[in-house]
């Protein structure tokens, strides 16, 4: 169990030091995190507060 544990490991680990698999993974987390940021509604306020603030300036 722990060899299959390990060669899984070692496998990921050479998938995480592609350039290309990192690139993915990047544009991945940013659509993700883009998406979280919208759901949660403390962050939905600040956002919509600085909106409000740009457009009074305007």
């Amino acid at each position: 169990m722990l060899e299959l544990m390990l060669q899984a490991f070692v496998t990921m680990n050479g998938f995480a030091t592609s350039p290309f698999v990192l690139l993915v993974l990047a544009v991945i987390g940013a659509y993700l995190g883009s998406r979280v940021v919208e759901i949660i509604p403390i962050t939905r306020r600040i956002i919509e507060r600085r909106e409000a603030q740009a457009a009074e300036r305007e």
